[in-house]
Formats: structure tokens, sequence, C-alpha cells
């Protein structure tokens, strides 16, 4: 069970506490089976490893696994972006510095696995932390998307739609 909460949570990892709460063991009990899970994952034949910074428990690729992640994205990149790639890109370039949560509120779906993918293609990067709650990652456009989208400064951005949100010149109830 405890592998299956690693895998659900992801980046975020899981905390002891939370872990030993969600399985309805103990926190020593819930440690052990954390430190038996680490030593399994430990093996060289295995290409990923659980790591515990401060206090929180995640899944992370193990080094061995790195060369084929640059080539596996490589490959990616000789092709077009899907279109939720393109969604979410048009998001950040629109609304810039932007956080992984307001991207989620505007798409509508996770942006998590998105993000690292238009990360590693360097057609975003971070830029620091928002003041908000937690310190979110503040995301925005590089020069590679620039140069992929031949445009010179984002105000060449096609202009969005507005949109009139005056209640008294429109109520859809009425």
């Amino acid at each position: 069970m405890l592998e299956g909460l690693l895998f659900i949570v992801g980046d975020e990892g899981i905390s002891l506490e939370q872990a030993a709460e969600v399985l309805g063991i103990s926190k020593d009990r819930t440690e052990k089976v954390f430190e038996e899970l680490q030593i399994y994952y430990a093996d060289d034949q295995r290409g990923f490893e659980i790591a515990n910074y401060g206090g929180v428990y995640k899944f992370l690729s193990k080094a061995l696994v790195h060369p084929y992640a640059e080539r596996l994205f490589q490959t990616t990149k000789q092709t077009g972006l899907s279109q939720a790639a393109l969604e979410t890109l048009a998001i950040i370039a629109y609304k810039q510095p932007i956080t992984r949560v307001e991207i989620e509120e505007i798409r509508g779906v996770g942006a998590d696995m998105m993000l690292r993918k238009l990360e590693a293609r360097n057609l975003i990067r971070e830029n620091g932390r928002s003041n908000a709650p937690g310190k979110p990652i503040l995301y925005e456009v590089t020069d590679e998307f620039m140069d992929s989208f031949k445009l010179l400064s984002l105000d060449e951005l096609p202009k969005l739609p507005e949109f009139n949100t005056d209640e008294e010149s429109e109520n859809l109830f009425d």
C-alpha cells in the first residue's frame, strides 16, 4: 500500500505521519516499512529509489536512468506538441509568471507531468516562487519558446477575446 501511496503523491511526497494515519498503523511500523522499501529499491536493478527529504518520502529516479531520460526527451523533442502541451504553453505565455495550481485551475486537469515535459524541452522554466502559502514555483516561457514560435516579444501573441463581465448588461437567467 505504501508503494502505491508514494506513486500517487508524486513529487509532493508523503510524510511519515500522513502515511501512518492513512494506513492506520503506528509511526514506528510505518517508518520500518519505509526503511525496508528503501533497502529494496537501493538495489542497482531498480530504476528508482525512495528518498526522505525533511521527513517527506518520495520516489526519485536513480542517476543511472538520467542518460536514458535525456534520450527519451531528445526523441520527443523532434515531434510536435500535443494539444495539452499547447494549451499549457499558451496559459503560461499569457499569464506568466504563473503557478502549477493556477494552470490546473484554468485547464481543469493536473499539469505536473506536462510542466516537466515542457521544462525538459526547454520551452518553460522556473521563475522564482510565489508569496502564496507553500511558496509554489512560478513558471515562465523561455527564449527557446520564443524562437520556436518565431516571436520577438510576448506582445506579438494574438490578443485574447474580451468577455463581457458586466452583470447588468447580460443576465443569462432573465
